[in-house]
């Protein structure tokens, strides 16, 4: 199988010698939960694309610092080519940013989070047990970090995950689109590293919060082990 993956940002210069990009991170993640795939990546923020969708058998839209909703040009780019790829029903997966952008191509709404940043280990209620590699879950444990959020459950969509925080965390429709708010491919340091740098505006009682979750670890890799399970039916 192949996999066209949508790197929707740039690292800072202090991380990018250890993670690459978010796409890269993908990779690893994707290929510890077992997908045997071809990768190949393209960064969007630089107006990379491929020259046509139609050899992947999916596409991947990573996260992004950047609002989903922005009016910068490269989003508005990158959301015109998301409207012809649900149009063409080619699978996609969105994580974070690319889950608020197809989301907002579905015609759901999408904006600045009133709760504030989402950030640190949290928790969701999982409501599709009988997902493939879901192995009967009810719970599930992911890292996130964002402010902006899906307000509302996009038309003919399933949801899949929710939190009084975040009530749209990850949601599917039919075969085609499987997104999630939070950050599968995350690992702690990555994580550290993002609260760290934020630490000033979350204020130190919330910081000091979601630095502490890092320890109780998260299920990145099931999360991992069901999109390639998704990817790869039918």
């Amino acid at each position: 199988m192949k996999l066209c993956v949508l790197d929707n940002d740039v690292l800072d210069p202090e991380v990018a010698p250890t993670y690459a990009s978010y796409g890269a991170m993908f990779v690893r993640l994707l290929g510890d939960a077992g997908a045997d795939w071809s990768f190949d990546l393209f960064n969007t923020t630089q107006g990379h694309y491929p020259a046509s969708f139609d050899d992947y058998d999916a596409v991947l839209l990573t996260g992004s610092r950047a609002d989903a909703f922005s009016q910068e040009p490269w989003v508005l780019e990158l959301r015109q080519r998301v409207e012809q790829l649900l149009y063409a029903k080619k699978k996609l997966v969105g994580v974070c940013f690319g889950h608020q952008l197809i989301a907002l191509c579905l015609g759901a709404q999408v904006g600045r989070a009133p709760q504030g940043w989402g950030t640190g280990r949290m928790r969701y209620q999982w409501h599709a047990p009988e997902l493939s590699q879901a192995q009967g879950r009810t719970e599930i444990a992911l890292l996130a970090s964002h402010q902006d959020q899906v307000f509302e459950l996009p038309p003919g969509a399933t949801l899949l995950a929710s939190s009084e925080f975040c009530p749209v965390a990850a949601f599917a429709v039919g075969s085609d689109v499987f997104c999630v708010q939070p950050h599968p491919e995350f690992v702690e340091d990555y994580s550290a590293y993002l609260l760290d740098k934020r630490r000033g505006p979350l204020g130190e009682e919330h910081y000091t919060t979601s630095r502490d979750s890092l320890t109780l670890g998260h299920d990145g890799l099931q999360m991992a082990r069901m999109i390639v399970a998704f990817v790869e039916a039918g």
